[in-house]
């Protein structure tokens, strides 16, 4: 949006200032922490000046709590986001609430600001995804799905979203919601019935149909679920749909963990002579912070078993001569490509893909 001539300012919420993100400066940076590394000189202003001024606000903070702490941590975020939104603006809230949860953002909006929905601001969901942020097609939900010209002008374009369908907000909680359970609940499925595998020999074709499922495709919808689970009451078919596959996910960590046991126990290894590389290429700018949990929480209970882990979650991976035997998990197929490319440097160690199988190289 900034190389398209709009005004675009970067939130720093620690500061709780704003940056100008200017033409020249956007056409440089692929990314944000690209930006953040190169720490060019930029303007800032006050953040309440910074919104009182904004035509839209994009509301996608940095979230680094699970589970109920998130959405208190998304509350309070939001509240001291829009606290000096002014009359005409339009809101963009870009995480995924949940069934229900954007009934009450609109209720604190107007509540802190005393301004009405429709009458004095917009507001608009559009739950981005980690492994897709910008697809060809997205559903839009408005508290004004008839008049969406300038969000339309705003979104459309080759570089962001080509297509834009508008609907009314509860609808596209609910469709957002059934497309994260139709995917995640499958991949929850594959998940179990893989751990039933164990100790078994997997026959080539049943798992050349899971190679590309990684740890890394696992956990992208981990907020999501959980955000799906906190607006849910009471016990039903949804309620144990939604914790079953929250479960299958975070259980895979113990699964892969397990592996690695049975692979130094059949190779005769011991664990005080063996070192772990976790290999995660992670955003650790991106708004949704369950894979950092779900990274840390693989180290710390590879820990209790193999002293020696170390965790990769740059774009580069660096590997030194050591006289322990390493294992290095794969988490993602870049992080595999990669891995592989540098084929050198890990020719004696024990590689394996976090999918599935578990499948071992070497």
């Amino acid at each position: 949006m900034a190389i398209r001539g709009y005004k675009v300012s970067l939130v720093d919420e620690a500061a709780r200032m704003a940056i100008t993100l200017k033409p020249e400066i956007a056409s440089s940076y692929a990314n944000v922490s690209s930006l953040m590394e190169d720490e060019p000189l930029l303007s800032l202003e006050p953040i309440d000046l910074a919104v009182k001024d904004a035509s839209y606000v994009f509301f996608a903070p940095k979230i680094r709590k699970v589970g109920q702490d998130a959405k208190a941590d998304c509350q309070i975020k939001l509240r001291d986001a829009i606290r000096a939104l002014g009359k005409g603006c339009s809101v963009i809230y870009c995480l995924p609430t949940g069934i229900g949860g954007n009934s009450e953002n609109i209720a604190m909006i107007e509540h802190v600001t005393g301004l009405s929905a429709n009458s004095d601001f917009h507001y608009y969901y559009i739950p981005l995804t980690t492994s897709n942020p910008f697809p060809k097609e997205v559903i839009v939900g408005s508290t004004d799905p008839v008049n969406n010209s300038d969000i339309s002008k705003l979104l459309t374009h080759q570089n962001m979203f080509e297509k834009l369908t508008v609907v009314d907000v509860a609808s596209a909680e609910f469709i957002h919601a059934i497309k994260v359970l139709n995917l995640y609940s499958g991949t929850a499925s594959v998940l179990e019935i893989f751990k039933h595998a164990r100790g078994n020999n997997i026959g080539e074709g049943a798992y050349g149909l899971f190679t590309d499922i990684f740890l890394d495709d696992i956990s992208d919808g981990l907020y999501d679920l959980r955000a799906i689970s906190a607006s849910l009451t009471g016990a039903g078919p949804l309620m144990y749909l939604v914790n079953g596959t929250i479960k299958a996910t975070e259980g895979y960590v113990k699964h892969l963990i397990d592996r690695i046991r049975d692979t130094l126990k059949n190779r005769d290894l011991k664990a005080s002579r063996t070192k772990v590389v976790v290999a995660w290429t992670l955003d650790v700018n991106e708004m949704r912070g369950d894979k950092i949990e779900l990274m840390h929480s693989l180290e710390s209970r590879l820990k209790d078993y193999i002293g020696d882990v170390e965790l990769q979650y740059g774009s580069k991976l660096e590997l030194y001569p050591s006289d322990k035997t390493v294992v290095i998990v794969a988490c993602s197929k870049y992080d595999l490509n990669h891995i592989q490319t540098k084929s050198n440097n890990v020719s004696d160690a024990i590689l394996m893909q976090a999918n599935p199988a578990c499948h071992i190289v070497g």
